[in-house]
Parts: structure tokens; C-alpha cells; sequence
């Protein structure tokens, strides 16, 4: 699993690495690292008012008595959204931007729900078996130990001559 996370920050640095070099051929250098900016600006603007207005949605379906797993999964996804617009580069920040669009969050908020509905399918199909245990034995309790005698004291030093 690590190795999988690696080999995507790879890739993704690469990929982000080369938009970034033909953008910049294309509008200048400054004007690209101007546009990083301000996409990221507004995607932490964005990120912002929209995990606002998740809270408020939690906050009323806590009220009502009902449980706000939908909104919960959204701020998630926002919270990915906000992770890769803080991510430097245009291929993360289109993913960030769509992320907070309400019908494209829903649509990943039920590929991934399904997803982990399977593992859980998965796993509770999955039949459980104990491994045999050994009756326990007795240990008898160490033997208490005695104080170390006290030490000599060591003689007075006699002068120097």
C-alpha cells in the first residue's frame, strides 16, 4: 500500500511538473506561477465557504435527531479538495475545483461509499476461525529478593607525603 502512494506521488509530480513547463511555454513563467496563486487563493476561499456550510448542515441534522453522515462524507470530500488545491500545480487543482462541485462530490460520494460497502460485504463473508489456544499454565511468583548489604565504607585517605 505505501508503495502504491509512492509510486502516485511520482507520477503525479511528474505529470504536474510537465503541465507546469508547457503552461509556462504557452502564457510566461510569471504569469503561471501568478495563476497557481490564484487558483489556490480561490480554492482556499472556496474550501472555506463550503466546509462553512457543511458544519451548518451537521449542525442541523444533529439538531433534528438525525445522523449526518452524508454532510460528514462531504466535509471529507472538501477536505480532500482543500488538500489538493494547497498541492502546487493545474492537475491537482482541476480535481480540487471539481471536488467542490455539490453534483460531482455526490456522484464520488457514492462510488466510494459503494466501495467501502464491498469491503465490508467482503469481510463480513469472510468466516472467522479461532486459533487453538493453550490451556494456561501456572507461573509460580519470583522469590523475593533480598537488599544487597551495605557497602564497606572505604578507609580515609591518608595525606600526601
Amino acid at each position: 500500500m505505501v508503495a502504491f502512494f509512492v509510486a502516485l506521488a511520482i507520477v503525479v509530480g511528474i505529470v504536474e511538473i510537465t503541465v507546469m513547463i508547457q503552461v509556462a511555454q504557452l502564457i510566461g513563467v510569471v504569469n503561471t506561477i501568478g495563476l497557481l496563486l490564484l487558483v489556490s487563493l480561490l480554492g482556499a476561499w472556496l474550501v472555506k465557504r463550503q466546509g462553512l456550510g457543511v458544519l451548518s448542515r451537521i449542525r442541523e441534522q444533529r439538531a433534528a435527531g438525525r445522523l449526518p453522515a452524508a454532510e460528514v462524507f462531504d466535509g471529507a470530500l472538501i477536505l480532500v479538495a482543500g488538500v489538493l488545491l494547497v498541492i502546487p500545480g493545474f492537475v491537482t487543482d482541476a480535481f480540487g475545483l471539481l471536488l467542490l462541485i455539490p453534483p460531482i462530490r455526490a456522484v464520488a460520494r457514492r462510488v466510494v461509499s459503494r466501495q467501502v460497502m464491498r469491503e465490508v460485504e467482503m469481510v463480513r463473508s469472510k468466516q472467522w476461525t479461532r486459533a487453538e489456544r493453550s490451556p494456561p499454565q501456572y507461573v509460580p511468583p519470583e522469590a523475593p529478593r533480598r537488599p544487597p548489604p551495605p557497602a564497606t565504607p572505604l578507609p580515609p585517605a591518608s595525606p600526601p607525603d
